[in-house]
């Protein structure tokens, strides 16, 4: 089964990118992800010479979880990604993971991770970035605030260094 990652606007660093079937209690407690670990969203820097900016959203793991999910197909936006509305990315971002084909439609595991907000930046206007999961302080439909806890696929996220 292939799940697709095209409609992401922009390509994550997945370090934190094994699935629940992948991931055992013993790998979970010695490589795997833990409360308390740092970790990052990032969005943007696409580009060779030129580089758009990078955005991101920096906290700490505060619970994992195992789901399984359906695999459903991914939605049909219909317009270009540029085009792409606050309402767009959210329905995208639940329907995820998603799947490109009716033949690999089926359930996954998931590993979500609930991650309390420590810093952000985001764009504040399209001149600065266009509109993603991040944009004037908002990660999709959800204002960003310290402490404030937000639930994300651990393939959104890589791991990085606390402050």
């Amino acid at each position: 089964m292939r799940l697709s990652g095209l409609f992401f606007p922009c390509a994550l660093v997945m370090a934190i990118s094994a699935s629940a079937d992948e991931v055992t209690s013993a790998q979970t407690a010695s490589s795997g992800p833990k409360p308390g670990d740092c970790v990052m969203f990032r969005e943007g820097g696409a580009g060779l010479v030129f580089k758009t900016p990078t955005y991101w959203l920096k906290g700490s793991i505060a619970d994992i979880s195992h789901e399984r999910r359906l695999a459903a197909r991914c939605p049909n936006i219909g317009k270009q990604v540029s085009a792409y509305t606050r309402q767009d990315w959210v329905r995208i971002a639940a329907a995820t993971p998603c799947v490109e084909n009716d033949a690999d439609v089926g359930e996954v595991a998931v590993l979500r991770i609930r991650v309390a907000v420590e810093e952000w930046e985001t764009p504040w206007s399209n001149q600065h970035g266009t509109a993603g999961w991040l944009f004037r302080g908002y990660f999709l439909d959800q204002a960003l605030k310290k402490g404030e806890l937000i639930d994300m696929d651990a393939k959104w996220l890589e791991r990085c260094e606390p402050r």
